[in-house]
């Protein structure tokens, strides 16, 4: 093909709209189609941003009225898990739980502030939740197929998107995070004395909770990566090769696992909430 000739596909002569112009006022290659819209789909493209960024502003919304509320979140056996373990001496003796006053009074603070911070940090640098939060609140891009409205693009490179970088290692607090709640949901085979062999509908409530946020964990990029992300040999390593294999169908479900575990810990606090002001009672089963 020659260089230097127009592309049959771009109209030419006096009425010729000329290059397009992408966002930002870049002008597209020569060659390209003169397409001035700024995209082709006439589907309903914007509803699935849109109600991902409502989904996740209802859950920032609660859980910051709650980690700030600093009252209603234990309710025995049960504690919100936005509120395990309890790092400071401020919050209400939980007989068995974790009581850990590393931070004494914490200038009157929620003690919750102490603990979202890992999690939440997990979930922000979440592989899915980065697309998630990007598409939903920043548009880059909203959708496939639209370009997004900013004029530059410089990735995570800079600050602050840079800090998702940090990942793996929020990985690791989040690893002991579920291990607390872990034993938290143990706890919950206990009756409002403390008396060991009981279920209540709250047990049931925990146990799914703990379920998906395990589920959610294991099925983080990073942990498919440690596992068996650097392996040159699968062959040599078939212990590895399995558990890499077990992640990866979990990884395959990534995204439903984050909704399914974000959901399950906000109910889990509601429910230990309504128990705590005293709405109903909990229902025991045994």
């Amino acid at each position: 093909m020659a260089t230097g000739t127009t592309h049959p596909t771009e109209p030419t002569g006096p009425d010729s709209p000329g290059p397009r112009s992408a966002p930002g006022g870049v002008t597209d290659a020569p060659g390209r189609a003169a397409i001035p819209q700024r995209h082709l789909r006439v589907d309903r493209w914007w509803l699935p941003p849109a109600a991902t960024a409502a989904g996740l502003l209802a859950f920032i919304v609660y859980s910051t009225w709650r980690a700030f509320a600093n009252a209603d979140y234990y309710a025995a056996p049960y504690v919100s898990p936005f509120y395990s373990p309890c790092l400071a001496e401020s919050c209400v003796p939980m007989k068995g739980g974790p009581n850990w006053e590393i931070f004494g009074s914490w200038w009157g603070l929620s003690p919750a502030l102490l603990i979202l911070i890992f999690p939440l940090g997990f979930r922000l640098t979440c592989y899915y939740y980065r697309k998630a939060y990007y598409r939903g609140f920043w548009a880059s891009p909203p959708a496939c197929a639209v370009a997004e409205p900013h004029a530059k693009y410089s990735g995570e490179t800079r600050f602050p998107l840079i800090l998702q970088n940090l990942h793996r290692y929020f990985f690791y607090a989040a690893l002991l995070v579920a291990v607390i709640l872990t034993w938290d949901t143990a706890l919950a085979f206990r009756n409002a004395d403390y008396e060991w062999g009981h279920m209540g509908l709250g047990t049931l409530v925990f146990v799914a909770n703990i379920v998906l946020i395990w589920l959610y964990t294991l099925s983080c990029h990073s942990c498919r990566h440690i596992i068996g992300g650097r392996l040159k040999h699968f062959s040599k390593h078939p212990v590895r090769y399995r558990m890499w294999g077990w992640v990866g169908k979990l990884n395959a479900r990534h995204m439903l696992l984050a909704w399914a575990s974000l959901i399950s810990v906000a109910l889990a606090d509601l429910y230990v909430y309504l128990l705590a002001i005293g709405a109903f009672d909990d229902p025991r089963f045994f």
